[in-house]
C-alpha cells in the first residue's frame, strides 16, 4: 500500500512539474461591431489557433451590445484576453492594469453613410436627421457625438445592435444615415461615403493581470509569429488580415479621452 501510495504522489509530482496539469481554459472577449454570432464565426479560427499554440483553451465571447460590453469591462470579470478599440484598449491600460500585446495592422475609421438616393455632402445636412450608431460607448458613437458639438444642433441617434443592423437601416429607409467601420463600407455597392473620422490605431489584443505571464507571452508570441507558420497563415487568411503586429500601450496612450462624460468612466 506505501509503496502504491509513493507511486501514485511521483505521478502527480510529475504532471505538476512537466506542466501537463496547468492547461487552463480562458475568454477572448472582441467588441460587438458585428452581430454576436457572426463575432463568434469570424474569430473562431483566432481562438482555435491560439488555443493548440498555447496549451490552453481559448474561447471567444461576445456581447450583445456597447452598454453590455461596457458594464463588464467595470467588473472585468472573465475578459482574461480582448481585442477591441483604441479607446477602450487604453482605458483598461489606465484602470484595469491590462496589458498590449500586439494589434491588427495600420488603422481604422469610422464613415458617415447614406442610400444611394441620399446624397448628404454636408454632416450639418444631417441636423434633426435620423442617424443610426450603435451605442455609446462604442467608437462609432463617440466620433459621432464629436461631430456636432452644438448641443441644440444635434441629429437623432437611433440605436442599432451592430453595424449590419445600422447598415440594414439605412437600406430600408427607416434612417437617414449611419456610422459604420469604414473597412465593411466596401462590402455594399448601394451606400454613399458622407464623411470619415481621423484614424485611430487598429483593434488591439490585450491581456488582464490576472492571466499568469508565461500565458500573455506565449499568447504574444503565438499573435506575432503566425504569418511565419502553416497553421498562423492559414488562420490570418480566415481572418482576412495580414498579420498581427506588435504593439505596447504608448501607442493607445490618451485614447480614452474619448470616453470621458461616459457613465462609469
Amino acid at each position: 500500500m506505501k509503496v502504491y501510495f509513493r507511486q501514485l504522489m511521483f505521478v502527480i509530482l510529475l504532471f505538476v512539474i512537466t506542466g501537463v496539469s496547468s492547461a487552463a481554459n480562458y475568454f477572448l472577449s472582441v467588441q460587438p461591431v458585428l452581430p454576436s454570432d457572426q463575432i463568434q464565426h469570424n474569430y473562431k479560427p483566432l481562438a482555435k489557433y491560439l488555443s493548440e499554440k498555447t496549451g490552453h483553451t481559448i474561447s471567444i465571447k461576445s456581447y450583445r451590445n456597447f452598454l453590455t460590453y461596457w458594464a463588464r469591462m467595470q467588473k472585468a470579470r472573465d475578459m482574461h484576453f480582448i481585442l477591441d478599440a483604441a479607446h477602450f484598449t487604453d482605458y483598461r491600460v489606465q484602470h484595469k492594469n491590462y496589458r498590449v500585446l500586439a494589434k491588427f495592422p495600420d488603422t481604422v475609421t469610422f464613415t458617415v453613410v447614406t442610400g444611394e438616393a441620399n446624397f448628404i455632402f454636408e454632416m450639418e445636412e444631417l441636423i434633426s436627421k435620423r442617424i443610426a450608431t450603435m451605442a455609446s460607448p462604442g467608437m462609432g458613437a463617440v466620433r459621432l457625438n464629436s461631430m456636432f458639438p452644438n448641443p441644440v444642433r444635434l441629429p437623432f441617434c437611433i440605436e442599432a445592435s451592430d453595424s449590419v443592423d445600422a447598415v440594414n437601416r439605412v437600406l430600408e429607409g427607416s434612417v437617414d444615415a449611419a456610422i459604420i467601420p469604414s473597412p465593411l463600407v466596401g462590402n455594399y455597392e448601394n451606400l454613399n461615403s458622407v464623411v470619415s473620422t481621423d484614424p485611430v490605431p487598429h483593434m488591439a489584443f490585450s491581456a488582464s493581470p490576472e492571466v499568469p505571464d508565461e500565458v500573455v507571452l506565449a499568447v504574444k508570441h503565438a499573435l506575432l509569429d503566425a504569418i511565419k507558420t502553416p497553421a498562423g497563415k492559414k488562420m490570418l487568411e480566415q481572418m482576412n488580415i495580414e498579420y498581427f503586429e506588435d504593439a505596447d500601450a504608448e501607442l493607445y496612450a490618451g485614447y480614452a479621452v474619448l470616453l470621458e462624460g461616459i457613465f462609469g468612466y
